[in-house]
């Protein structure tokens, strides 16, 4: 990878880090305050959220069938999310000290806040319970399995592929072998004082 490129990719870990930054402090500023585990709304937007949620049962007649159909199926992917979990931080548990590799915080990816949202019915809240723990699960075995590729063989692939996550960018440039073993070294030094790119 040239120069050129490494200086452009940390602009941008750079500018996605600023914008993420600058994004959550509108959000605050306008309707809530975090403190804590605890999301604080003002008075009056509490007070509109109580004036919105749907009660129970106008909520189950007016539901999607389809959705209640199908609820037995989506929730029945609790119990190997639940194994992929166990597994995933049994792995960098065990594996991660051995390696010397920073371990991934499951706290920064899986959050669970939206029961605090006085618009959604205890139904809702648990649809969004389940979802949180889904998507924050991926998010966060994904950054295991990112530190592991990084470990052991930070190289791009020859394809385009979709989707990479955050520190593909960084790795090697497919069929550069010109001192592969140092440069592996670095990264695998550099995998033990880190955070993850994007995430300062």
């Amino acid at each position: 990878m040239n120069d050129h490129i490494r200086q452009l990719l940390d602009q941008m870990t750079a500018l996605e880090g600023d914008l993420r930054r600058a994004v959550q402090e509108q959000e605050a500023n306008l309707l809530y305050r975090v403190k804590g585990k605890k999301v604080e709304f003002e008075d009056s937007v509490r007070e509109a959220h109580r004036r919105l949620k749907t009660g129970f049962f106008h909520w189950l007649v007016t539901y999607r069938p389809q959705n209640l159909i199908t609820g037995p199926i989506i929730y029945s992917m609790i119990v190997p999310m639940a194994i992929l979990d166990l597994c995933v931080s049994f792995y960098q548990a065990t594996c991660f000290p051995i390696y010397g590799v920073v371990k991934v915080r499951r706290a920064d990816y899986i959050v669970f806040d939206r029961q605090q949202l006085g618009y959604l019915n205890f139904i809702e809240k648990f649809h969004c319970t389940y979802c949180a723990y889904g998507n924050g699960l991926m998010a966060y075995v994904s950054e295991i399995l990112a530190r592991t590729e990084e470990y052991f063989c930070p190289i791009k692939h020859a394809r385009k592929v979709l989707a990479t996550h955050a520190r593909y960018h960084r790795f090697l440039d497919f069929g550069d072998a010109d001192d592969y073993e140092a440069k592996l070294e670095r990264y695998r030094v550099a995998l033990g004082e880190k955070t993850p790119p994007g995430d300062a």
